[in-house]
């Protein structure tokens, strides 16, 4: 059985014209048109001819820089522990208690600040971990001067530098288990943040 040829022109038009050459209109064809011009090679292209380099894809932008600074990422780590210590040691004052979960904020925060501003330097990593440790530490400490200020009357200051052992006694005598383990979870914090930041 073989296949049979369809008739030339339109077999649904009535008439038998047959096919124009060419890009011609055929006549009583409402949707044809005239001589199609050639294409730039790219159908949904609009817009401005390819450049005259003949590359009709525009370049890669250039790559970020490398954040690779270690001293500036260690000193931006320094002063963030500094001052995340003082606004958790203020706030465990205010209270009266201590926030274990702020100590994880804390080292989030000094690691972020550290990858960020120094690179994703592996030593950045363990710096920030450390400085996270002392930090929790510090605001713990500074949190008692306050509440010791407060009961005495004596300026925060004072109980600070002057009273530094007696601060450190009231701190061995309250820790207890979950000191150390948001210890902890604030160093893994710090230490996460600075490798993904």
């Amino acid at each position: 059985m073989s296949q049979s040829v369809p008739p030339p022109g339109n077999p649904f038009g009535g008439d038998s014209v047959p096919p124009a050459s060419g890009n011609a209109p055929v006549s009583g064809n409402p949707y044809a048109s005239g001589p199609v011009p050639p294409s730039s090679g790219n159908p949904f292209a609009g817009g401005p001819a390819a450049p005259a380099s003949g590359n009709p894809f525009a370049p890669a932008p250039p790559p970020a820089p490398v954040r690779n600074n270690l001293a500036l990422g260690l000193g931006a780590a320094v002063v963030t522990a500094i001052v995340a210590a003082a606004i958790y040691g203020g706030i465990a004052g205010a209270i009266e208690s201590e926030i274990g979960f702020a100590a994880i904020g804390v080292g989030f925060l000094i690691g972020l600040v550290a990858g960020k501003v120094g690179g994703r330097n592996p030593i950045l990593a363990v710096a920030s971990a450390v400085l996270a440790l002392g930090a929790v530490y510090l605001g713990q400490i500074f949190g008692i001067a306050i509440i010791g200020s407060d009961e005495l009357g004596v300026p925060v200051t004072d109980m600070l530098f002057d009273n530094f052992g007696l601060l450190t006694e009231a701190w061995n005598m309250g820790k207890e288990a979950m000191t150390f383990l948001f210890f902890a979870l604030a160093g893994f914090a710090a230490f996460s943040a600075a490798k993904k930041a």
